[in-house]
C-alpha cells in the first residue's frame, strides 16, 4: 500500500513524497501554472469521484495536466508535460486515467487524419462535434445543429437504427490561416 504526503523543506519549498513497501520517491510538488485551469481540474476530479473512483494523487495530477492542455493532446503530450513539470508519473497511469475519462465522457478520443489518436476535453452532458485545427491543434466544440435529422434519415434509408454518431472536422483555424496568409504575402 502506497502512502502519499506533502511537506515543506526548511527553505519553504513544497515537496511531495510517496512510499510503498519497498521504495520512497521524493520530488518537487508540481507547481500550479497559470495555464492550468483550476475549474477544469476540479471538474475532472469530481467526474472521477462521481463515478466511484478515488481521486488519487496520480489521478489529480493527470487532471491538472489534462486541464492545462489547449486543443487536442495525446497521452505522450501529457507524459512530456509531466516531465517538463518535473513530476513522476508513469505512462500506464496516464493511459488508464485517459481511458477512464473517455468512458466518463470528460475527454473524447479523436482519430486524427494521420491515423494517430488524440483526446480533447469535453462537456460530458452535451452532444457535440469538433472543429480541429490541423496546424496548432486548437479544438472547438460545435453544436449538432440539423445533423441529428440527417443521421436519422440516413439510417431510415439504409434500414439502420443509428445508435450514435460523431463528426470531426479538420482544417485550419482563423489564426493559423491568417499567419499562413501573412507568410505568403510577406507581411
Amino acid at each position: 500500500m502506497a502512502h502519499f504526503a506533502r511537506g515543506r523543506t526548511s527553505r519553504s519549498v513544497e515537496i511531495c513524497y510517496s512510499t510503498s513497501a519497498d521504495e520512497t520517491w521524493y520530488h518537487s510538488a508540481p507547481p500550479m501554472r497559470p495555464s492550468i485551469n483550476a475549474d477544469q481540474t476540479n471538474r475532472i476530479v469530481e467526474a472521477f469521484e462521481r463515478a466511484g473512483y478515488q481521486a488519487t494523487p496520480n489521478r489529480r495530477l493527470v487532471a491538472q495536466l489534462v486541464a492545462s492542455t489547449g486543443g487536442h493532446f495525446t497521452a505522450a503530450d501529457i507524459l512530456e508535460r509531466g516531465r517538463r513539470e518535473r513530476v513522476n508519473i508513469g505512462r500506464a497511469t496516464i493511459f488508464r486515467a485517459l481511458d477512464v475519462l473517455a468512458s466518463l465522457h470528460v475527454v473524447e478520443r479523436l482519430d486524427l487524419p494521420s491515423g494517430a489518436h488524440a483526446y480533447v476535453v469535453c462537456e460530458p452532458d452535451e452532444h457535440h462535434h469538433h472543429l480541429i485545427c490541423s496546424s496548432c491543434g486548437r479544438s472547438e466544440d460545435i453544436a449538432d445543429g440539423d445533423l441529428a435529422e440527417l443521421v436519422d434519415e440516413i439510417g431510415r434509408r439504409n434500414g439502420y437504427r443509428i445508435e450514435a454518431h460523431r463528426l470531426e472536422l479538420f482544417g485550419t483555424c482563423p489564426g493559423c490561416a491568417a499567419a499562413a496568409d501573412a507568410k505568403v504575402t510577406g507581411a
